[in-house]
């Protein structure tokens, strides 16, 4: 078994600060969705690997009423503790908050929480 998508929620209209922060942010690469979801709003978003392969995939839904997840969050892996890094200072570029508070409380991992354009926690770890 493995994992295919992560969900999220957004109010209606809030496309552009999902693009904002998971793909100016986190750099993951906008997806166009199927036609048949289209009407109901919302994006994907995908990391490939250097083979072209889907290593991660996160769907911003609308939901409504919207409800942002502060403790209920997806967490996505980095390579290195240099890309956590970089990453965390982009996110700060762009007026996200980054929470270094948790960074060596999951060992071999290093990792910061944030939070996304709708207030939805965030988890990014390095790998060790």
């Amino acid at each position: 078994m493995r994992l295919h998508h992560v969900q999220v929620a957004m109010p209606r209209g809030g496309e552009a600060a999902a693009r904002r922060f998971y793909a100016d942010g986190l750099g993951l690469t906008e997806v166009a969705k199927p036609e048949a979801l289209r009407s109901r709003g919302g994006a994907w978003f995908r990391a490939y690997d250097d083979r072209g392969r889907v290593v991660a995939e996160i769907h911003v839904g609308v939901e409504e009423p919207f409800v942002p997840a502060r403790k209920a969050h997806p967490a996505v892996v980095v390579d290195a503790v240099e890309e956590l890094d970089g990453l965390a200072a982009r996110l700060d570029e762009l007026g996200f908050l980054v929470d270094w508070s948790e960074r060596h409380t999951l060992p071999p991992h290093q990792r910061f929480h944030t939070f996304d354009g709708h207030g939805n926690r965030v988890e990014v770890l390095a790998e060790p």
